[in-house]
């Protein structure tokens, strides 16, 4: 096993006004903008892009819950998961139509990362607020309903991550943060059912007591993900200041610093997809971190060399 490659990147920072905890970023590549969430903010958000500048300001969507996540719509708008249902929204700050209920507690749980598959159908996994049972599951929203793939009482999770897929749609990936874990499992891409699961990385755990600023080193955990052209998955390590690159067998290629300690999702974008952008958060986080990382909150980009997979950025629900 060779020793990751330490990148040393370029950042440039997409926005100024900083979210609470950005989220579930995705390019819209018939608009050429990108699309994120703020959930503390209750809030959506787009901007247009051009290089590594945002062109003009940022259009603010506010709502009245907090959004998980969200994903493009065939023919125009949003399918956003919001912490009592999946909602539909034909266009820009338009009207939402309820495409399923959530099936769970609203007051301890709400939805939290997911996209769309290859197929058009969206997936949304679930946070146990209370962070002290696994109670999390991963749904599939399809033309027939809402199904529980993966989660309750045999495996479940306390917060419901890094949902990819491979560009061939063999494999998926869904991370458990709490647990500071990523696991593979074999895609059934026509049904959509998931088997066969394995550990595919797992973090070192957070040391006790562990605050920034500790003497005791921590790498971070598996926060939200995207798969790049190579196969490749790009995991955000929540509190670890980084991003990792993982080959298909789970080898760590390289690690990408991060401009905040809490980077949370990546996502590619631009015309060549060769933009990679990503969220980051800033809520509940110390005044001395944020001293030391003034950008915690923004949306940053660099270049990548690695092309970006048209499989997960041009992933649209219909």
């Amino acid at each position: 096993m060779h020793a990751p490659a330490l990148l040393t990147p370029t950042w440039t920072a997409l926005t100024t006004e900083p979210d609470g905890l950005g989220e579930s970023p995705f390019w819209h590549p018939h608009e050429q903008r990108l699309y994120w969430v703020d959930i503390p903010g209750r809030r959506i958000a787009r901007v247009a892009v051009q290089g590594l500048q945002a062109q003009g300001p940022v259009d603010h969507w506010p709502l009245t819950q907090e959004p998980g996540c969200i994903a493009p719509l065939q023919g125009g708008g949003l399918v956003m998961a919001l912490r009592d249902g999946i909602y539909l929204a034909r266009e820009w700050g338009g009207p939402l139509q309820l495409l399923a209920a959530a099936p769970y507690d609203t007051s301890k749980q709400r939805f939290n990362d997911g996209k769309c598959d290859a197929q058009g159908r969206f997936w949304a996994g679930s946070l146990f607020e209370p962070k002290d049972r696994k109670l999390g599951v991963l749904y599939m929203l399809d033309g027939q309903g809402l199904h529980a793939m993966l989660g309750g009482d045999k495996d479940g999770v306390v917060t419901a991550n890094g949902l990819a897929w491979s560009p061939d749609c063999h494999t998926a990936y869904w991370a458990d943060t709490a647990a500071h874990q990523v696991r593979a499992f074999d895609f059934d891409a026509a049904s959509g059912q998931l088997s066969n699961a394995r550990v595919f990385f797992q973090a070192v755990p957070k040391p006790a007591g562990w605050a920034w600023g500790s003497a005791a080193p921590y790498g971070g955990r598996p926060d939200g993900a995207a798969v790049d052209s190579e196969g490749c998955y790009w995991s955000a390590q929540y509190e670890g200041g980084r991003l990792l690159r993982f080959s298909p067998q789970g080898e760590v290629l390289a690690e990408v610093p991060t401009p905040a300690l809490c980077p949370t999702m990546p996502c590619f974008g631009g015309p060549d997809l060769k933009t990679l952008l990503v969220t980051t958060a800033r809520h509940g986080r110390s005044d001395a971190e944020l001293a030391k990382y003034p950008g915690a909150g923004c949306v940053w980009a660099m270049r990548v060399e690695v092309a970006g997979n048209p499989t997960e950025s041009h992933r649209i629900a219909t």
